[in-house]
């Protein structure tokens, strides 16, 4: 588990089953900016799925808290039948609110800090075709196209892989 990670009013933290219902309220106002047409009825209990993935034993939730509130949350484990040294980062996202304020790349630099402990060193992320800004943050960031993961015609998202710097 990742130690607090503090830098001045802001503390980056493993994520608490009591964070739930405002991690999937963050999440929500995230996934609103880039579905032009209003977040899609997709049928999933968003509380209880960031409350399964809070506890898994072999995942990891992080949560950007400043000022008491959280307003940064990241999801990784290593996905199924994947190579042991690679992690997939399932969901990352900042509140709209705190977006170009160094948020993210706090949070990315504690996922990052957290994958070098565990030894992982490959990470990889779907992201939505729509969601150019993320995009260009992954990008920023050194994330790149995955070859091994092309897009196919039609895909809602692009895949992208990230090579962990070692030690």
């Amino acid at each position: 588990m990742i130690e607090d990670r503090v830098t001045g009013r802001r503390v980056i933290r493993t994520a608490l089953s009591a964070d739930t219902q405002a991690v999937a309220a963050l999440h929500a106002r995230a996934r609103a900016t880039y579905y032009p047409d209003g977040l899609p009825q997709d049928g999933i209990d968003w509380p209880a799925a960031w409350l399964s993935a809070v506890r898994r034993p072999d995942g990891q939730v992080l949560c950007f808290v400043e000022q008491g509130r959280i307003v940064g949350v990241a999801s990784f484990r290593v996905p199924e039948g994947s190579p042991g040294r690679t992690v997939k980062l399932f969901q990352f996202h900042v509140d709209p609110d705190h977006w170009r304020r160094g948020v993210g790349s706090e949070l990315h630099a504690a996922c990052v800090e957290a994958w070098q402990a565990d030894g992982r060193r490959t990470a990889v992320l779907d992201v939505h075709v729509d969601n150019r800004r993320a995009q260009a943050f992954y990008a920023r960031h050194g994330w790149l196209p995955d070859p091994e993961n092309p897009p196919a015609e039609g895909a809602h998202h692009l895949f992208l892989r990230y090579a962990v710097p070692g030690e």
